[in-house]
């Protein structure tokens, strides 16, 4: 990959016998928007901490922007910028407040300082908001707001570790806006979601799954592998006992409960009829099968199928993957942390959101 920024190369970490990421290996471009998608407890945060110098690794080796995450995690912080989280500005400081002082974090002062602050503030539309304490904010523009702070300096590569969760859509959008225009000026950005609208604005996705990366492509290219025409939606009632029905039936390779609906993956594209007709001799008589295009939870329930997770992490069959609730994810069968004594979230104690700032 040319302009390459971020290099991971089995990279794993790991807490006493607990492994939270496990040899991952990719690369980042510049001016990439490079996704990291996966349920809670992934290994996503651990990740993008231990690439940002605020987490050695345990073995293997990462690199930004030229520098060894385990040998220069001080230089590393100097030239990133990193949302993290937790929302992690002074609430009982304004707005102007919060800016000056990361700024001044970053060595920015004078005439450089004011300048940048004033962009950060129009990129926030929070130029009329520039004496209200960031308490006073509602939590889109607290977002857009730490974001600006990460950014005062123009790093090279920015780092967001779920930037939006908590906030409306309509924020959300907002705040993605801001991340294409970064790109398109040739920042990258390196974003953990488990959002799948979010996931789709990406110009490429890793899926994570019990500290594994699991697939890595554009989201076109990820969906590509399902032969056209074997994923279909089936509507019919008592959704759940059907799913029970279709789990044990061989023209079914894997089928997952969305809201009140079904989607399946049949085994061979023509597979619709042997599953209208099982259902319905079932006691089932309202079935509609509509073929539709493969989701990107589709995809990672497909992933993860394929993948038997051995030993102390979770181990996924057909059968445990059931539920996909709201816009996150939610895999039965498996349990629902990891072992007891270790990190529930894959992550180590946190430290302030901003690299080279101090703890809080």
């Amino acid at each position: 990959m040319t302009d390459t920024v971020v290099v991971a190369h089995e990279l794993s970490r790991s807490f006493g016998k607990f492994v939270a990421v496990d040899r991952v290996s990719f690369e980042v471009g510049r001016g990439e928007i490079f996704g990291f998608l996966g349920s809670n407890g992934a290994g996503k945060t651990t990740t993008i901490r231990m690439l940002c110098g605020l987490l050695a690794p345990t073995s293997g080796r990462g690199e930004v922007l030229g520098l060894d995450v385990g040998r220069q995690p001080a230089a590393i912080k100097r030239r990133i910028g990193y949302m993290s989280q937790r929302f992690s500005l002074y609430t009982d400081l304004t707005v102007d407040e919060n800016l000056r002082f990361w700024g001044g974090a970053y060595g920015l002062g004078g005439q450089r300082l004011a300048a940048r602050a004033d962009w950060a503030v129009q990129a926030a539309d929070l130029a009329q908001r520039r004496r209200t304490l960031v308490r006073e904010l509602p939590g889109g523009f607290r977002q857009r707001l730490a974001l600006g702070c990460a950014l005062l300096h123009e790093p090279p590569i920015v780092f967001l570790d779920e930037p939006t969760g908590g906030v409306d859509p309509e924020a959300r959008r907002r705040f993605w806006d801001l991340i294409d225009a970064l790109a398109a000026a040739g920042t990258t950005v390196f974003v953990t979601t488990h959002y799948m609208d979010e996931a789709e604005r990406c110009h490429r996705v890793a899926l994570m799954h019990a500290g594994r990366l699991l697939a890595l492509d554009s989201v076109p290219s990820l969906k590509r592998l399902f032969a056209p025409g074997t994923v279909v939606e089936v509507r019919c009632s008592r959704a759940p006992a059907a799913l029970q029905i279709l789990e044990a039936e061989p023209a079914v390779r894997e089928a997952a409960l969305f809201g009140t609906v079904l989607h399946v993956v049949l085994a061979e594209a023509d597979g619709a009829s042997v599953v209208q007709n099982r259902l319905r001799s079932a006691g089932f008589e309202d079935v509609s099968i509509t073929p539709i295009e493969p989701s990107l939870e589709d995809v990672f329930i497909h992933v993860i199928a394929g993948e038997a997770v051995a030993g102390d992490q979770w181990s996924v069959s057909r059968g445990q993957l059931r539920t996909v609730a709201g816009d996150q994810w939610s895999v039965a069968g498996g349990p629902a942390q990891p072992p007891s004594g270790n990190p529930s979230d894959h992550r180590a104690p946190t430290t302030d959101h901003r690299a080279g700032g101090r703890g809080r």
